[in-house]
């Protein structure tokens, strides 16, 4: 999902620029996905039809650049989806992973997601209730308890989430994007570079043509 959701972002886009982006946001730490295989991955999504590699000479440096295909689109949303969606009491990598690509959702989609992971929680804190605690050893209780507090102060988060997204908060698809990067920050040159790549993909599309 990461890596389909950062072509689709920063289309088109290189692969160091990809794992520059991916490593700033330290993946490898919370979403088990090591810089050294981001290049391998976006090979597999390339096999998968997934993303469209071009090979540019770029000012006479040659380098690959990738897009998201319809096939990538189609499966990005199913991902970010069952990432926003799905609720396990053991881990929230899934939802992190896919709440950090929110912005390529429309705002009615995004809100949709999140309400059923809302009612998913709920659901979760029902099912997971020790009651009593008789069923079990105290510890395990108490542990059991400690990943039900967590999942109630997510719950909270969520539903302050989808007040904030109903009240217009967040730049979502679709809409004018009001965030400015700071003017250092590498998204201000790969938003350069990604206009000179389309500027070349054009060009090689009208001298193919």
């Amino acid at each position: 999902m990461l890596l389909l959701g950062a072509v689709a972002m920063f289309e088109p886009v290189n692969g160091y620029q990809i794992r520059r982006e991916l490593v700033s946001w330290r993946v490898d730490e919370w979403a088990n996905l090591g810089p050294g295989s981001i290049y391998s991955g976006l090979t597999t999504l390339e096999k998968l039809g997934q993303v469209r590699r071009h090979d540019l000479s770029d000012d006479g440096r040659d380098v690959a650049v990738y897009e998201i295909t319809e096939a990538g689109r189609g499966e990005l949303a199913r991902l970010l989806g069952e990432g926003l969606e799905t609720v396990t009491l053991f881990s929230s990598v899934g939802f992190h992973a896919a709440f950090g690509m929110l912005p390529l959702l429309s705002r009615e989609v995004a809100l949709r997601h999140l309400e059923v992971r809302l009612h998913e929680i709920d659901r979760s804190l029902e099912a997971w209730d020790p009651g009593a605690g008789d069923q079990a050893p105290p510890h395990a209780v108490h542990g059991v308890r400690l990943w039900l507090a967590a999942l109630g102060e997510e719950r909270t988060w969520v539903a302050d989430t989808v007040g904030r997204l109903r009240d217009g908060e967040f730049d979502l698809a679709g809409e004018p994007w009001r965030w400015v990067p700071p003017v250092d920050d590498p998204g201000r040159q790969m938003g350069v570079d990604s206009e000179r790549y389309r500027d070349l993909l054009r060009r090689t599309s009208s001298r193919d043509a």
